[in-house]
């Protein structure tokens, strides 16, 4: 009987590797520019187009390869970084396992130019399938330019399986902020399509920080510093009022490597306890520097996660580093009179105290007054005084109190918290009744700011007015979405809305489904955008605020794979516009939230299943008595 196992051939072992390292456009782009920052490049440039599927380039200005290095570069397990086993924990560079450029070029169609300072002549290079079609001298710059083609062009299943272009956009610019938000001192450029999207020059942190994630981080940055013999930790921290719904702007690096670790997210969450909402994420950009002994950094094919030898100490000078910039945020500013000359000029603090000053000051009434034991300050009644006796306040008052009552203004009304009493003329739910609405009486009370009790001719319903509000608005929302577009309430001053680069591409991604629930955006480059128009039921001076949480609450949506984008954008527009529990409502808006509840098509559940309303028959309420007795 013939032998059965047998070596696999390279071209196949080598798109296995690259199942683990390529699993999309943006892990290249992740190994490219890794591969740029450890040949000492000062200026990066990342050129995208297609979403990475056709073009994916990085250009450097790096030391460049030779001609060896270069063919050697496309071998599996070939590295400039390891020599023995004892290099493998002292890494400090960022590319080191030797199969980006193999795993590349076993699934991409990959040109290579480069070339040394001291060489005259470049190398130029083609591979295809994990074989070199061309090999030969050229001209060219300091550096390597490195283009990657047709990603999957031979593995057409994987190609099938890639997103969208914006969604993969997203992933390739998420990637490029995280190589370029950990090396400041480095320029970079990243082109889309033809379009400059950023342009970082070389600067601090926080200057690369409010370069990334927008000029909204520019004031509301606490800077962290902690310097101790195991562990470094710096960067800065949001402020909490930059704390977001979902884990966005959340960045760690460990030795200038980004990790994700949720055992080092919740030493920040604890730091901030009490400080922002328990289902709201704080914002951070930390770095943390210490032995590369102490880290395995190769558990993870993409090296995103790492592992500590004592998570315990790095987890309490993380908490202890963020308290410390808290509390140095938190407390009043003291007075440093070395910082402005003038008051040094003064005479209270340029003259001395002289004797005779002492005196004068230790006899007058005000120093007796707080310096006499047993008393407290004491104001002396003086003819010239304004004032009244304090026991004036205290005497009876002597007018009719009738006639106060009957000058008393008038209590203020509640305001309404976007109902729209009546529906506008577009809804699908104005023409609809229930007959159920038909047996409730018009009377309703509102119970700790949150619940709606209305009795029925048999009992009486006991309604959560945020959750039956969300059911009208989501049988609003999905019926505009589905072809009767909602009426958009034009601004007179247009606002302008600045987004962070992942948060842009989304917003762009999304707009024909925005615009069709009454949105009216438009792009204005440079990931910002002009708010043109809003649903009719967003309050004024609320447009920002309610796009950039309609944003979050996608990002929390994205994950569920069972709602396309416009479903996922109905329900978070009607958990987003909803009236929320504490609010105060009036009789009529109460009676009117009821009447658009029973006219939806579900009304007793919300879109999650979650029910708008109990009904206590008159019968269940006997029997409950009944048991007493």
């Amino acid at each position: 009987m013939a032998d059965i196992i047998q070596l696999l051939p390279d071209n196949i072992a080598n798109q296995i590797a690259a199942g683990e390292v390529i699993q999309r456009p943006a892990s290249a782009v992740k190994e490219l520019l890794e591969n740029a920052i450890d040949a000492g490049a000062t200026n990066i440039q990342l050129i995208v187009a297609d979403a990475g599927k056709a073009l994916v380039q990085v250009i450097d200005n790096g030391k460049g390869m030779s001609e060896t290095d270069a063919r050697m570069s496309f071998e599996r397990h070939a590295t400039s970084k390891i020599r023995n086993i004892d290099d493998l924990f002292s890494i400090k560079t960022m590319g080191f396992r030797g199969e980006a450029l193999a795993s590349i070029a076993a699934v991409a169609q990959v040109e290579l130019k480069t070339r040394r300072t001291d060489d005259e002549l470049g190398t130029f290079i083609t591979v295809e399938n994990s074989a070199v079609t061309k090999q030969e001298p050229c001209a060219t710059n300091t550096g390597t330019s490195i283009s990657m083609k047709n990603l999957f062009f031979n593995v057409p299943a994987r190609r099938n399986f890639l997103k969208t272009n914006a969604v993969e956009t997203r992933h390739i610019i998420d990637e490029f902020t995280r190589v370029a938000m950990a090396y400041p001192q480095i320029s970079f450029s990243l082109t889309v399509n033809g379009m400059e999207q950023f342009h970082l020059e070389s600067g601090s942190i926080k200057q690369r920080i409010v370069q990334l994630l927008g000029n909204g981080y520019n004031t509301k940055l606490v800077s962290v510093k902690e310097e101790m013999d195991y562990v470094n930790v710096y960067g800065f921290v949001g402020k909490p009022e930059t704390a977001k719904k979902t884990r966005g702007d959340q960045y760690f690096f460990v030795n200038n490597r980004f990790i994700k670790s949720a055992y080092l997210n919740h030493a920040v969450s604890s730091a901030f306890s009490d400080m922002i909402a328990k289902d709201s994420f704080a914002s951070y950009v930390l770095f943390i520097d210490l032995d590369p002994a102490q880290i395995d950094i190769n558990v993870h094919p993409t090296k995103q996660e790492i592992k500590f030898e004592d998570e315990r100490i790095v987890y309490a000078f993380v908490q202890a580093a963020v308290k410390h910039a808290l509390a140095q945020f938190s407390i009043a500013p003291s007075l440093d009179f070395t910082l402005n000359p003038e008051i040094q000029g003064l005479d209270a603090v340029s003259q001395p105290f002289t004797n005779r000053q002492q005196d004068e000051t230790s006899s007058s009434s005000l120093f007796k007054t707080f310096s006499q034991k047993g008393q407290a300050h004491l104001m002396e009644p003086t003819n010239k005084s304004e004032l009244k006796h304090w026991k004036d306040f205290f005497k009876p008052n002597e007018l009719n109190t009738d006639e106060l009552i009957g000058s008393a203004p008038a209590s203020k009304p509640i305001p309404t918290y976007g109902l729209q009493i009546p529906m506008d003329d577009h809804s699908q739910l104005t023409n609809k009744s229930s007959p159920l609405s038909q047996h409730i009486n018009t009377h309703c009370i509102q119970l700790h700011n949150t619940y709606i009790l209305a009795t029925a001719e048999s009992g009486f319903l006991l309604v959560h007015q945020q959750l039956a509000h969300e059911r009208i608005l989501y049988d609003r929302y999905s019926a505009a979405s589905h072809g009767t577009q909602m009426i958009t309430q034009q601004s007179l001053f247009p606002v302008t809305l600045e987004l962070s680069a992942p948060d842009a591409a989304l917003l762009q991604d999304l707009l024909p489904s925005i615009q069709v629930i009454g949105y009216a955006i438009e792009p204005f480059g440079n990931n910002t955008f002009i708010i043109q128009g809003v649903p009719a039921d967003i309050l004024k001076g609320n447009e920002k605020n309610s796009i950039e949480l309609l944003l979050e609450q996608f990002k929390h949506f994205n994950s569920d794979v069972k709602f396309n984008n416009r479903e996922k954008l109905v329900r978070c527009m009607a958990r987003q516009q909803s009236i929320k529990a504490g609010q105060p409502l009036t009789e009529h808006e109460m009676q009117t939230l009821i009447e658009q509840l029973f006219a939806c098509t579900t009304p007793n559940v919300t879109p999650t299943g979650s029910p708008t309303y109990v009904a206590y028959t008159e019968n269940q309420i006997d029997r409950m008595f009944q048991r007493l007795m």
